[in-house]
C-alpha cells in the first residue's frame, strides 16, 4: 500500500468565544496512525482559558504566536505558572496537568506534537478535562464526588455543574489569573528564537535543537525537537534519520518545495509547502527542501530524544567519508568524474545558500 505523505492542514475539533482547538486526523494524514504521531493546535482569543486537562500522550508544545500564561503540574509536584511567548518550547510528559490563558488582544496559538503509542486512538491525542460539561467529575455520582472531596451534596453540585463550557471558555475581563514567576520557566521552557544556535550558516540557515541537554524534560517525553530557519532560495541538504526515527514537520512561516525519496529510489512526495501545513517523513526516507524567496521555517519532532541524522550532500555527508575507489565503482564513473564530485561542497554543511 502506498502511503499518502501529502502535507495537510488541521480541522477544528471544538471552540467557542474563548478560542478553538484544531487537530490533524489520521483519516486525512495516514502517517499519523502509521507512525503513532499526534498533532494539534490551540488558539486562544483575549481572556480565553483552556481549562485544566491531562492527555494520554507525551507532547512538545511550541508557541507559534502571541503571549500568555501556562499552568503546569507534574505528578505530585507544585503548580508552575509560566509566562509564555512566541518561540517557546515546552516538554509535556505523561501525567502532566496543564491550563492555558491569554490576557492579550493578539491571539495565542500553540502547536502540540507528540507520540500516541500508548494513546486510546493511534494518531490522535485524547484530553481528559478536570472541569466543564465534559469534565471527569460530571461522570461520577454526587455520592462518589462528595466522599472524594469531603463535601456536602449541594456544594458538589455547585462545583461540578457551574462550569457549562467545554474545554475552552472566555473569562470576564476583570478576572485575575495567577501571575507567572520567572523562576518557574527554568527547566520547563526553551525559547527557540533566543537560544544558542546549534547550526548557523551565513545566508543558508539556522537550527536550534531541543534535547536532554538544554531541556531535561525531553528525556521524559521520549523524543527531541528542533526549529529550523532557512533563508530565501536556500536548500536543506538531502538527509535521513539514521536511528529509525520519524520526522514530523510543521511549517511555521514562509514556503518552499519539498521532495521525499523512499525505497528503490522512488520519489514519494514532491510538492509546494506553505505555513500551517504538516507532513511526516517515514523512517529512513530521504527528505530535502528548497525555500521560496521569503525563506521558510519549520518546527519538527524526531521520535528519539537525541536524534542522529545522516546527510547525503555537503561537507559532513557520507560521500566525503567513502574512499575514491568505492565511489568510482558505485557510480561506475572515471576517476576524473569522482574527483570533480568530491571536490564540491567542501565547506557547506546541511544548508546550501543560493549561488551568487
Amino acid at each position: 500500500m502506498e502511503l499518502d505523505l501529502t502535507p495537510k492542514l488541521p480541522k477544528q475539533v471544538y471552540g467557542g468565544h474563548g478560542g478553538s482547538y484544531h487537530a490533524w486526523c489520521p483519516e486525512e494524514l495516514p502517517m499519523l496512525k502509521e507512525g503513532n504521531i499526534g498533532a494539534a493546535k490551540l488558539a486562544l482569543e483575549q481572556h480565553g482559558f483552556a481549562v485544566p486537562r491531562y492527555s494520554d500522550s507525551p507532547k512538545v508544545a511550541y508557541v507559534l504566536q502571541g503571549t500568555g500564561t501556562a499552568g503546569i503540574v507534574l505528578p505530585e509536584k507544585e503548580e508552575k505558572v509560566i509566562a509564555i511567548k512566541k518561540g517557546d518550547s515546552i516538554a509535556l510528559p505523561f501525567g502532566v496537568v496543564t491550563w492555558w490563558f491569554n490576557s492579550e488582544e493578539t491571539e495565542l496559538v500553540i502547536l502540540f506534537l507528540g507520540e500516541t503509542h500508548k494513546a486510546h486512538k493511534a494518531g490522535q491525542f485524547t484530553d481528559f478535562y478536570l472541569t466543564g460539561s465534559n469534565g471527569i467529575f460530571t461522570g461520577f455520582s454526587t455520592e462518589f464526588v462528595g466522599r472524594a472531596w469531603d463535601l456536602d451534596e449541594s456544594t458538589v453540585k455547585t462545583l461540578v455543574g457551574s462550569q457549562t463550557g467545554k474545554g475552552i471558555v472566555k473569562l470576564d475581563a476583570g478576572f485575575k489569573m495567577p501571575q507567572p514567576k520567572e523562576e518557574d520557566r527554568n527547566g520547563f521552557v526553551l525559547n527557540c528564537l533566543e537560544a544558542p544556535l546549534d547550526v548557523d550558516i551565513k545566508d543558508g540557515g539556522r537550527v536550534v535543537v531541543l534535547n536532554t541537554k538544554n531541556l531535561p524534560l525531553v528525556g521524559e517525553v521520549g523524543f527531541g525537537a528542533d526549529l529550523v530557519q532557512i533563508d530565501g532560495h536556500s536548500m536543506c541538504s538531502p538527509g535521513f534519520s539514521c536511528d529509525s526515527a520519524l520526522q514530523v514537520t510543521y511549517i511555521v512561516a514562509g514556503s518552499g518545495r519539498v521532495q521525499v525519496v523512499g525505497a528503490d529510489g522512488k520519489r514519494v512526495l514532491e510538492t509546494h509547502i506553505t505555513a500551517g501545513s504538516l507532513f511526516i517523513v517515514p523512517r529512513f526516507f530521504v527528505v530535502s527542501k528548497i525555500a521560496d524567496p521569503e525563506g521558510m521555517s519549520w518546527f519538527s519532532i524526531v521520535t528519539t530524544p537525541d536524534p542522529i541524522f545522516t546527510h547525503l550532500a555537503g561537507r559532513t555527508s557520507v560521500w566525503k567519508a567513502l574512499s575514491p575507489e568505492v565511489m568510482q565503482a558505485a557510480f561506475k564513473v572515471d576517476p576524473e568524474v569522482e574527483e570533480s564530485f568530491r571536490s564540491k561542497r567542501t565547506s557547506d554543511a546541511i544548508f546550501f545558500p543560493p549561488a551568487n
